[in-house]
C-alpha cells in the first residue's frame, strides 16, 4: 500500500466549448503519482467515441451509441482543453491507500478490452455518472451527500440551463424529449451534468468507523478559462421562424378568403412540414432513450398527412383538415402537461387556420 500513499486521485470537471458534443461539459478522472510527474499522470476518460463510425448519428438518435473508457497522459488532456479555452476544475479526493488500491483495481478491470466499451445514455450512463460510480464503489465507508433543498429541476430544465445561447440546439432537444423529461429529478439523477456532480462532491463526506472526512480535500483550477471561438448559431431563432410562418399563414388565409379559394400548394407545404417532424417523432418511439418515447407533440406532428397528400393535390374531398383541427386542439391542451419546443405551438395555429380556411371555403362552395 506504500505506493498509493503518493497517489492523488482527482475528479476533473470540464466546462463546455464550441463543439456541439461539449455543450453540457465533461468529466474525467485523474490518477497522479506525485513522485513520477509524467510516467504516472493519467486522465481516464469515459467519453471516447468515433464520430466517423458507420451510422453514428442514426445510432446516437436511437440510443445505440457505444462509448468507451480510455486513458491518456494528463498533459495531453490538459492541453486539449487549454486549446479549447475551457476551464477545468480539479477536485483532489481524500481517499485512503486502501480505497486508491480498490479504485486502481476497478479501473484496470474496466480497461480490459471486453469491459471498456459501454452503451451510452446521456441521462443515465455517461462520462460523468461513470466517474461517480467507480469512485463510490472504491470507498470503504459510507459516502454521504448533502441533499439540495428545494432543488428538483426536470431533465429539460437542466438542459435548458446549458443551452441558453444555442436556441436551435434547445429546439431540437425539445422536439425529441417527451413528457418524462418534465418530471422532477433526484439528486442522483441530477448528477448526469458535470457541474452538479462537482457541487455534490464538494459537499459530500465519507463516514468510516464513527468519523467523518470530506470527500474533497483540495479544489484547484487545472486549466484556467481562456478565449473561446464561439460558433455563431443560425441568426434567426426557432421562435422568430415560427412567428414568420404564422404571419405568412395569416396573410395567405386573408387572400384565400378574399378570392374564395384554397391554395393547394400552401396545404401541401404545411402537410409536408408536419410530416417531416412527425416522421422524426415516430422514429423516436423505437429509440432506447428513456425520455423520448412518450411525446405529446406526436398528437399533431405525425406521418398522417402523407396518407392524405395525394388526394389533397388532386382536389378530392377528404376529412384531413377536420381531423387536423381536432388534433391541433388536443395538441394545445397537451401544453399543460408537457413543455413543447419553442414556437411549435405557432405552427399548430397555422394548421388550425388552414383547417378553418378549408372548411369555410368549401362549405361556401
Amino acid at each position: 500500500m506504500e505506493y498509493f500513499d503518493s497517489v492523488e486521485v482527482s475528479l476533473l470537471t470540464c466546462q463546455p466549448h464550441d463543439e456541439v458534443y461539449s455543450l453540457y461539459g465533461h468529466t474525467a478522472l485523474r490518477w497522479h503519482d506525485v513522485h513520477q510527474e509524467t510516467e504516472s499522470d493519467i486522465a481516464f476518460n469515459w467519453g471516447i467515441f468515433n464520430f466517423k463510425a458507420p451510422f453514428f448519428v442514426i445510432r446516437f438518435v436511437f440510443g445505440l451509441t457505444d462509448y468507451e473508457l480510455g486513458g491518456i497522459p494528463y498533459r495531453y488532456f490538459q492541453e486539449e482543453y487549454r486549446r479549447f479555452g475551457s476551464m477545468v476544475t480539479e477536485q483532489v479526493l481524500d481517499l485512503t491507500s486502501q480505497e486508491k488500491a480498490k479504485l486502481k483495481e476497478l479501473l484496470d478491470e474496466n480497461l480490459r478490452p471486453e469491459n471498456r466499451i459501454y452503451r451510452y445514455n446521456y441521462f443515465y450512463n455517461n462520462c460523468t455518472t461513470k466517474a461517480r460510480d467507480i469512485i463510490e464503489k472504491s470507498i470503504s465507508g459510507k459516502l454521504e451527500y448533502t441533499e439540495r433543498e428545494e432543488y428538483a429541476p426536470s431533465y429539460r430544465e437542466m438542459i435548458h440551463s446549458m443551452t441558453q445561447n444555442n436556441p436551435w440546439s434547445r429546439f431540437g432537444n425539445d422536439i425529441l424529449l417527451g413528457i418524462k423529461a418534465d418530471f422532477r429529478t433526484t439528486r442522483m439523477q441530477q448528477e448526469f451534468l458535470p457541474d452538479n456532480l462537482l457541487y455534490d462532491f464538494d459537499h459530500a463526506q465519507i463516514y468510516t468507523n464513527g468519523n467523518y472526512r470530506p470527500l474533497v480535500k483540495e479544489r484547484r483550477i487545472a486549466v484556467p478559462a481562456g478565449v473561446q471561438m464561439i460558433q455563431e448559431d443560425f441568426p434567426i431563432t426557432p421562435l422568430a421562424c415560427s412567428l414568420i410562418l404564422l404571419a405568412v399563414s395569416v396573410v395567405i388565409f386573408l387572400i384565400e378568403y378574399r378570392q374564395k379559394r384554397v391554395f393547394v400548394w400552401w396545404d401541401v407545404m404545411l402537410m409536408l412540414l408536419t410530416s417531416i417532424i412527425g416522421i422524426v417523432l415516430t422514429l423516436m418511439l423505437f429509440s432506447q432513450h428513456p425520455t423520448v418515447s412518450l411525446n405529446l407533440q406526436i398528437i399533431l406532428f405525425n406521418p398522417l398527412p402523407l396518407f392524405y397528400l395525394w388526394p389533397v393535390i388532386r382536389h378530392r374531398n377528404t376529412r384531413y383538415w377536420q381531423i387536423t383541427a381536432i388534433l391541433a386542439v388536443l395538441f394545445l391542451v397537451g401544453m399543460f402537461f408537457q413543455h413543447y419546443a419553442e414556437g411549435i405551438y405557432f405552427l399548430a395555429l397555422c394548421l388550425l387556420l388552414q383547417s378553418y380556411a378549408n372548411w369555410k371555403l368549401k362549405v361556401q362552395k
